[in-house]
């Protein structure tokens, strides 16, 4: 296979991607292998691939590559999320732009819009990942609103429906004015906000007297439906039993006492609005006040807003600040900081509203999958999420899962009158079922009902209820909970998600694992940090921070991409994300492309190994072997950023610095077979090691490396074992090494070329079985034991022993002689430092016994060095 003398990661990536496809590497089935299966976080159906989604997949790729290199029967199942919020919004807009009102439309004809949109935007992120290399089974490709995952909703629904676990109620919701319906409490952001703390006084009913209320929502008096005060406070005890005015609408309401309220804060007095805050509906219900809704669900003011019906709520917040002014109702304004909520999917603040909603229980359910983290049945990488999901699961409410949307899963409720004016609620998987049910339950009343009487719920669920069955529902758990792929392929194994929805999703995916199967749904859950710009900013279209990862990989090659997102990634922790690491992936790239041609351009015969090549090969297999062992470990503990560094640099420092300098053949020289044969080998193990972090160069290299038979790929080739090796020899090596570098540095030093020949000298204790090697590779003559060095030796130490290059030849005695003395002269003042330290009685008594011992060993080398230093100045002179 002939080998280009540039790398084309383009050329190179959609041939490779097309054989995998083609032979069906990807597709997995149930057969004796041990399975390892990950779902993929399904993205939204309107999404397009942007940082974090390269982070998550590349990662999960890794794993799943890995996997099945280890022989086990991998399964990666992809899919995409409906998201109704998200998705609703888009169709709404492109309808806008087309003249069209969502009001103009009934629902059938909005859905219809709606699956147009999503046909035609829904593949495009997974079309993406296919360039990324995302090994996906894309053949059980989901989404969550296809005909099996909606089945397994609409029957999870009435199941916990008829286990008493769901039920319907009018609640204190949050609204989202902007998508126009109830989201819940895990989908609200809270941020500090600049605001106001307005003074309003309430006249006394029947006294020229008013008492003054301190509120940061002016608006909202239209819904006030009485004062409340501490009946402990003296302050406002002159209150009792009296009737306020509400301003600008002059309505009577009553001052009720309550020790909720604060006697701390503001006047002591708390207007109340049941329907427009949460504590203040308790209050309400308590004392059984009126709720009165003032808002539209666009956030404006519905006609109890009086002259302010149809403003937004924040354009009458300024306005009706004007008109209490003007009053004199207003006794005075206060900067004011608080934290508001703002919806996690529109950005626009949350209203507060009581709305007819449906709610899970979730007391029951959170148990089992609390006790599953708490003993790590479930393992969480890093574990200190632990602790966020602890305190979320033990201070757990139910969930809100209705949402007045028509894009999602619409509610299987549905609704008829009785004759008596009764309305009647049933659950049913379908219309004709519930038609049924409805039947016997008339059955004794002998009415007549017909199928069209019955009306379905108008509200569709939370996305996230049907993404929190995906571990189940993409193997079809739900409707037939014995096939072959749910017993095989469940639990899954890894879960790679991000951490900001450990409650949207991971939480409640361990949730429906333990109802429904008895069992986790995944064993280890990873996550990954926050995609983030050079100055800590997090990566968004509106701050125009975010790279396009499509652009990026044709810059730089999808491997290089890869590579250059894992560089500084441990799991957890975010991602300081910088182009010039997707340039060090793809200088890497270039690096393993240069030296396979360096090694495949050598030309081989049958010849005697020289002794340097046998001691390069016995410590580069030592060196592999120890890696290996140490990738191992690091997968074992998910620490996969560290698992390539260690790739990486056995790359990049052992093999192509050390070892194929070592083995190299002299200039246009032949290699011997042996050590051919066996570089052969290091570069197959190397590739496999590099495989899941770099398919593509890999596969590439991999099918040049010998004569391949159709079918072959690296993908499924095995990954190396750790072998039994000489340890000693690889820690000989290190010492050989640093001999090397030392005289290269003085060649440096001197200004002597590479190309001249010098000899060396050893003083002291020295193991010659590496001599070849170290004459090799620092170009020597001879090495030879001294008991004394030559005059204008430079000298070197190596651990304890005392290594001397003979210069009297090679420089000039008056430049060195200057060099040397500055040299010493440094010591000298470096070795005084020390003393000073080690003469100051306070700093030996009070200090760490192995800082001392630091400084002990300073001392020591410094005073070696000096003396080195000035047997070769007196060499010199």
């Amino acid at each position: 296979m002939e080998i280009a003398t540039k790398y084309n990661p383009v050329e190179v990536e959609d041939k490779w991607y097309q054989y995998w496809l083609e032979k069906g590497f990807f597709h997995s089935e149930p057969d004796e292998r041990e399975p390892y299966t990950i779902v993929i976080p399904p993205p939204n159906v309107t999404g397009v691939l942007h940082m974090g989604h390269m982070l998550n997949n590349t990662i999960q790729d890794i794993l799943v590559r890995r996997a099945r290199m280890l022989g086990k029967n991998a399964c990666w199942v992809p899919g995409t999320d409906h998201a109704s919020i998200a998705t609703e919004a888009k169709v709404v807009t492109k309808l806008a732009q087309e003249g069209i009102q969502k009001t103009d439309l009934t629902r059938e004809q909005f859905i219809e819009h709606a699956w147009e949109w999503t046909h035609k935007h829904g593949g495009i992120i997974l079309e993406q990942l296919k360039k990324l290399g995302a090994s996906c089974d894309w053949e059980r490709t989901c989404f969550t609103m296809d005909e099996k995952r909606s089945e397994s909703v609409i029957k999870v629904f009435v199941d916990l429906y008829n286990k008493g676990l769901i039920y319907r109620g009018v609640r204190m919701v949050n609204w989202d004015p902007s998508a126009k319906t109830a989201i819940s409490d895990e989908e609200v952001n809270y941020k500090e906000q600049q605001g106001k703390l307005y003074y309003l006084r309430y006249k006394i009913a029947g006294e020229n007297n008013y008492a003054v209320v301190a509120t940061t929502r002016p608006e909202t008096i239209f819904g006030d439906t009485a004062m409340c005060i501490n009946p402990n406070n003296p302050k406002t005890a002159w209150l009792k039993g009296k009737r306020v005015i509400v301003p600008v609408c002059n309505r009577e309401i009553p001052v009720i006492e309550d020790e909720y309220v604060d006697m701390e804060f503001g006047t002591g007095c708390l207007k109340v609005t049941p329907a427009h805050d949460v504590n203040d509906y308790m209050l309400g219900e308590k004392y059984g006040l009126e709720a009165l809704d003032i808002f539209n669900d666009d956030g404006t003011l519905n006609a109890l807003g009086l002259h302010y019906e149809g403003k937004d709520r924040f354009d009458v917040r300024k306005q009706i600040e004007k008109e209490l002014e003007t009053a004199g109702l207003m006794e005075k304004t206060e900067a004011y900081e608080n934290k508001v909520g703002f919806s996690e999917r529109t950005n626009v603040p949350i209203e507060p509203k009581l709305s007819m909603q449906w709610f899970l229980k979730m007391e029951g359910l959170a148990k089992p999958a609390l006790e599953a983290i708490e003993n790590d049945t479930i393992k969480f990488y890093p574990a200190k999420f632990k602790n966020t999901y602890r305190h979320w699961m033990e201070n757990i409410k139910d969930w809100n899962i209705s949402r007045q949307l028509w894009w999602g899963h619409r509610i299987p409720a549905y609704y008829f009158t009785l004759p008596l004016g009764e309305k009647v609620v049933i659950v049913a998987e379908t219309k004709e079922e519930a038609y049924q049910k409805a039947l016997s339950q008339l059955s004794t009343l002998n009415s007549q009902l017909s199928i069209d009487d019955l009306r379905q719920d108008e509200d569709t669920l939370d996305t996230w209820f049907s993404s929190w069955l995906w571990p189940i529902s993409v193997f079809d758990g739900i409707n037939e909970s014995h096939n072959k792929d749910i017993e095989y392929y469940y639990p899954t194994n890894d879960l790679v998600t991000a951490p900001e929805i450990i409650f949207f999703w991971v939480a409640r995916m361990i949730m429906s694992g333990y109802e429904y199967r008895r069992q986790p749904c995944f064993r280890n859950v990873y996550f990954t940090g926050i995609v983030r710009d050079k100055l800590g900013r997090k990566m968004s279209k509106s701050l125009g921070n975010s790279p396009d990862p499509i652009e990026l990989m044709i810059k730089y090659g999808a491997d290089g991409v890869r590579m250059g997102m894992l560089l500084s990634s441990p799991a957890g922790n975010d991602l300081p994300f910088d182009e010039s690491l997707c340039e060090q992936g793809r200088n890497f790239n270039n690096k393993i492309w240069n030296a396979f041609r360096l090694v495949k351009g050598w030309e081989v015969v049958e010849t005697g190994q020289p002794q340097s090549s046998e001691i390069a090969v016995q410590w580069f297999e030592a060196k592999l072997s120890q890696t290996i062992e140490t990738i191992n470990d690091l997968f074992d503990k998910y620490r996969i950023s560290e698992a390539l560094m260690e790739v990486y640099k056995l790359f990049w420092d052992e093999f192509s610095a050390w070892y194929l300098e070592m083995i190299k053949p002299a200039y246009q020289q032949p290699i011997d077979k042996k050590t051919y044969d066996a570089t052969l080998n290091f570069f197959d193990t190397l590739l496999r090691l590099l495989h899941p972090f770099m398919p593509f160069i890999t596969e590439e290299l991999w099918q040049a490396l010998e004569e391949r038979k159709e079918g072959e790929s690296i993908m499924i080739s095995h990954l190396p074992n750790v072998v039994e090796t000489l340890h000693a020899t690889s820690l000989q090596m290190e010492t050989v090494k640093e001999i090397i570098s030392n005289i290269r540095t003085i060649r440096l030093q001197k200004n002597i070329s590479n190309k001249e020949l010098l000899s060396l000298q050893v003083l002291g204790e020295y193991n010659p079985a590496y001599d070849s090697v170290i004459i090799k590779m620092a170009n020597l003559s001879d090495i030879a034991s001294v008991t004394e060095k030559s005059t204008g030796a430079v000298s070197f130490l190596v651990k304890t022993t005392e290594f001397a290059v003979p210069l009297e030849n090679n420089i000039n005695r008056e430049e060195e002689l200057l060099k040397l003395q500055e040299e010493l002269k440094y010591q000298k003042g470096f070795l005084q430092s020390i003393m000073n330290k080690l003469n100051n009685e306070k700093f030996v008594a009070n200090a760490k016994p192995e800082i001392v011992a630091n400084e002990r060993k300073k001392q020591a080398d410094a005073e070696s060095r000096i003396k080195s230093l000035e047997e070769s100045i007196e060499g010199l002179k």
